[in-house]
């Protein structure tokens, strides 16, 4: 079954730091753009971040600008989110998540994107 596996989430206090980390399982994730989206309790899912597959292209939801740094490393296959400058509107469950077509572009959809994560746990709390 392809999967996502993310990591790095945890408890930090506002104005910390945290680095998500994405690896896929029985799949290549080079060859695909990634996005990342979270999900904060009673609320929906939204986009946070999203790279192209080459890496040249990254697009951010206005809330995280100039605090959250999507990246890749092709060598290791693994995708990253790092986050600074953390608030409590941070908190919530972080997810990646692969597109669909290999044309390497960012989606402008949730639909178009197909294979999710489990997430992981992200607290920003004093």
């Amino acid at each position: 079954q392809l999967q996502l596996v993310e990591s790095g989430g945890g408890l930090v206090q506002p104005g910390g730091s945290l680095r998500l980390s994405c690896i896929p399982s029985r799949f290549i994730l080079n060859y695909y753009a990634v996005g990342w989206f979270r999900q904060a309790p009673g609320k929906e899912r939204e986009g946070v971040s999203c790279i192209s597959r080459s890496g040249s292209r990254t697009n951010y939801t206005d809330s995280v600008k100039g605090r959250f740094t999507v990246s890749r490393d092709n060598a290791t296959d693994t995708v990253y989110l790092q986050m600074n400058s953390l608030k409590p509107e941070d908190t919530g469950i972080y997810y990646c998540t692969r597109a669909k077509t290999r044309n390497g572009r960012c989606p402008g959809r949730r639909d178009e994107y197909d294979v999710w994560g489990q997430g992981t746990a992200v607290t920003v709390s004093s």
